[in-house]
């Protein structure tokens, strides 16, 4: 899995494999998020055993789909109380990264840490095109 350490508690990620799921406990993660729906792809491992291997490693798990069309304030908020509650660091993780770091980059413009005229060069930054982010940004946050 590729992972993207996008600041010291927060990370993205590619698809993990189960036996990367177990790694993650054994280097201190305490929370693993997974964008995708199950289905996506046809060798992907899917919710139910992720988070066996997740509760297995001791790590808390939140199974949260969503596609750029599906992307709603809900899934936003939480996404980022998840994120903001966690007990330690965070890896965020869909097909490539990126729809869990919009997930995280709009949150973080909601929650005034973030300007939209960041989002892309945050992106950009880190090897991610976020254009998804400022397109939701536009119509959905005034």
């Amino acid at each position: 899995m590729k992972r993207t350490p996008i600041d010291p508690t927060f990370s993205v990620a590619g698809q993990p494999s189960l036996e990367e799921i177990a790694a993650l406990g054994r280097e201190g993660v305490a929370l693993l998020i997974n964008n995708r729906p199950d289905g996506e792809e046809p060798d992907q491992p899917g919710a139910a055993a992720e988070r066996a291997a997740a509760e297995e490693a001791g790590l808390a798990y939140l199974d949260l789909p969503v596609t750029g069309p599906t992307l709603t304030r809900e899934a936003v908020e939480r996404f980022h109380a998840a994120v903001e509650g966690a007990r330690g660091p965070v890896v965020a993780h869909c097909r490539s990264g990126t729809r869990s770091l919009t997930l995280w980059a709009i949150g973080e413009v909601l929650a005034g840490r973030l300007r939209r005229d960041e989002v892309a060069a945050l992106g950009a930054r880190h090897g991610y095109d976020l254009s998804g982010a400022e397109r939701w940004l536009a119509a959905n946050a005034g």
